[in-house]
């Protein structure tokens, strides 16, 4: 299977079916992570917090390009063969509405305060010399977007108080994707890559995670490997679940997950 160039990964199934009750609003945020401390790309840290969007989004923007080269053609009436050179990141660009017009306060100073903090290193990085900001997921209900960095932020403050406090705004964020597709890696040092990301749900287990990503239940040693899960049996739901793509395992008798 072709791994898709927009990772989102949905999770669980929308309420309200079957006539029940109706499907109750879910609030957009973004979860912040620690970087990971050996500076890899496989997976991201600790988890640093969230900021919740106030309003939900109206509409999400996704884009990837390719990269293509044509060496010059002299004397030619047409261009020269394009040679695919490799990809661009995917950038998911949205907007965050704030509103404090009923308190009248500076909640809405301290969430952008929040935004353009996370396009600067972290204290813990930066203790370790490694500076680097905070790994930001996006998500939504059961969509989880990809691990990405904010890669921009434009705030906009469109109503101000008498004495002058901004109790609106309008914010663009950009976020861009961290890695795509993981190259392989060498089978001694341990390092595993994940491809996809599972949001546990309500009665989801890692025997059930691994069977559903490989087709063998008994592999879920790697999934919680990945995840530096200790205690398999608690699994909370909502938490982003790192799968390992199934070329990057190790099965046993020391052979490559096919």
């Amino acid at each position: 299977m072709s791994a898709s160039p927009v990772t989102f990964t949905a999770a669980g199934s929308p309420a309200g079916r079957g006539g029940g009750a109706p499907p109750q609003l879910t609030h957009a945020y973004l979860q912040l992570h620690e970087p990971p401390r050996n500076g890899g790309t496989a997976s991201p840290g600790p988890q640093l917090g969230r900021i919740p969007f106030q309003f939900n989004p109206k509409e999400l923007a996704l884009t990837k390009t390719a990269k293509w080269k044509r060496d010059a053609q002299r004397n030619a009436k047409k261009s020269g063969v394009p040679e695919f050179t490799g990809s661009d990141p995917c950038k998911l660009t949205l907007e965050m509405f704030f509103d404090a017009t009923d308190t009248m306060d500076s909640s809405v100073v301290k969430r952008v305060e929040e935004l353009f903090a996370c396009c600067v290193p972290t204290d813990a990085s930066r203790q370790q010399k490694k500076g680097s900001p905070p790994w930001v997921v996006f998500h939504w209900g059961g969509m989880v977007g990809f691990p990405s960095f904010v890669a921009g932020v434009s705030a906009k403050y469109t109503l101000f108080t008498p004495g002058g406090t901004p109790v609106r705004a309008l914010c663009t964020v950009t976020l861009e994707e961290i890695s795509g597709e993981q190259p392989g890696q060498n089978p001694t040092s341990g390092a595993l890559a994940a491809r996809n990301i599972h949001v546990v749900v309500a009665g989801d287990t890692l025997h059930s995670v691994a069977y559903q990503a490989y087709g063998r239940a008994g592999l879920w040693r790697q999934i919680a490997e990945a995840n530096d899960i200790d205690d398999p049996m608690r699994l909370r739901p909502g938490t982003a679940l790192l799968v390992p793509a199934p070329e990057e395992l190790t099965v046993p008798g020391g052979a490559r997950g096919q």
